[in-house]
C-alpha cells in the first residue's frame, strides 16, 4: 500500500534519530541549539510547477514573493526571527530572461521587507517544469521556541486572521472564474501571503502561549498536527471562524461553502495558536474558535455545523 504523505515523512524520520538537545522532523521548522543563548531555525519548502503554481496565470514578480513568503512563514510559526535565505531553482530551458528578473524582483521585495538577506543557492537547467526550493535560516532566544507538542487541554485556540481567502482565490484560477474586483483580492491573498512575522515573536514572549504554527494546509488538516504531537484533542466552532467580507461575498456569488474553504483551503500562512484559557489574546487580532480538550477518540470535534468531514490539504 502507498504510503501517504505524513506516513512517509514518519518513516524518515524513524530512519534519522535526532541529536539531544536538538528537534528534527515534525514541527514548522528544526531546532538546533547554539551557544549564547540562541536557537537556529531551519526549515525548506518546495514549489513545482503544475502542483503549486500555474505559469500560465502567476506574474513573476508574485511567484518570486510567495516562494520565499511561504519560507518565512515556517519562522514565524515557530516564534522566531527569519536571518537567511537560500534559493535553488531548476529553470525550464528558453525560459525568458525578463521572467528571471521579475522572479528575483519579487523575491527581493519580500526579503527586503523582512530584512533577509539572500545566501546562496543553486540554479539548473530542466528539460520541462519549474522547480524552486527554498531553504531558511531563523533564530529564537533557547527554549522559546514555540512546538506542536506544548498544547495543553483547557487551552484556547486562536487563529490569527481570516481564513479561506487563499483557497477561494485558488478556485477563482483553477476553475477560470472572470475576475471582478472581489476575485482579485482573493488572488491576491492567494499568490502573496503576508508571513506573521512581527506577530508570532510577540506570541511567543508571552508566558501561557503554548503550541503555535502556520496554517498552510487548512485549520482542519494543520490542528490535527498540534493534537498528535501533544496528545490531546479538540472542539472548534466554525461560527467563531473570521471570514473576510471578500470571501463571503464570493461565496454567495459562486454559491461556494465558506467554512468548508476556511478549513480545507490551505495556505492562508495566519497562525494557529493555544495558549492557557486565562490569557486574552483578542488585543493581538487573535480569534479565538474553539479549545483543546483531553485526548478523545476523534481528534476534532465540529460544532455549529452538521459536516464532520472537514480534512484540510494533504500533498499525497
Amino acid at each position: 500500500m502507498k504510503k501517504g504523505e505524513f506516513e512517509l515523512i514518519d518513516t524518515i524520520r524513524e530512519m534519522f534519530p535526532v541529536p539531544e538537545g536538538s528537534l528534527g522532523i515534525g514541527d514548522d521548522c528544526a531546532v538546533i541549539p547554539q551557544k549564547g543563548g540562541m536557537d537556529t531555525l531551519v526549515s525548506t519548502d518546495m514549489l513545482i510547477e503544475g502542483s503549486h503554481f500555474l505559469l500560465s496565470d502567476v506574474s513573476a514578480e508574485d511567484l518570486g514573493w510567495k516562494s520565499a513568503a511561504v519560507n518565512i512563514s515556517d519562522i514565524a510559526g515557530m516564534g522566531g526571527r527569519p536571518v537567511a535565505t537560500f534559493l535553488s531553482f531548476a529553470i525550464p530551458r528558453g525560459t525568458d530572461d525578463s521572467f528571471i528578473d521579475g522572479f528575483m524582483k519579487g523575491y527581493r521585495e519580500i526579503s527586503s521587507k523582512y530584512g533577509i538577506p539572500l545566501l546562496g543557492g543553486d540554479t539548473v537547467a530542466s528539460d520541462n517544469t519549474m522547480c524552486i526550493n527554498v531553504a531558511i535560516l531563523g533564530e529564537a532566544p533557547a527554549g522559546k521556541a514555540r512546538l506542536r507538542s506544548m498544547a495543553d487541554t483547557g487551552d484556547t485556540i486562536y487563529v490569527s486572521g481570516p481564513l479561506g481567502d487563499s483557497g477561494a482565490g485558488l478556485k477563482v484560477i483553477l476553475e477560470g472564474i472572470e475576475r471582478g474586483a472581489t476575485e482579485n483580492a482573493l488572488v491576491h491573498r492567494h499568490y502573496r501571503p503576508e508571513p506573521r512575522v512581527e506577530l508570532g515573536m510577540k506570541l511567543s514572549g508571552i508566558d501561557g502561549v503554548h503550541a503555535m504554527m502556520d496554517i498552510s494546509d487548512g485549520v482542519a488538516s494543520d490542528l490535527e498536527h498540534i493534537l498528535a504531537a501533544s496528545g490531546v484533542s479538540a472542539e472548534i466552532d466554525v461560527r467563531k471562524l473570521p471570514l473576510s467580507e471578500d470571501l463571503k461575498k464570493a461565496c454567495g456569488l459562486h454559491g461556494w461553502d465558506a467554512v468548508r474553504l476556511a478549513l480545507e483551503g490551505g495556505e492562508d500562512y495566519e497562525l494557529l495558536i493555544t495558549a492557557d484559557p486565562s490569557l486574552d489574546l483578542s488585543p493581538f487580532g487573535l480569534t479565538s474558535i474553539g479549545r483543546i480538550k483531553e485526548k478523545g477518540a476523534e481528534p476534532i470535534n465540529w460544532i455549529g455545523t452538521t459536516s464532520m468531514d472537514y480534512k484540510g490539504y494533504h500533498q499525497f
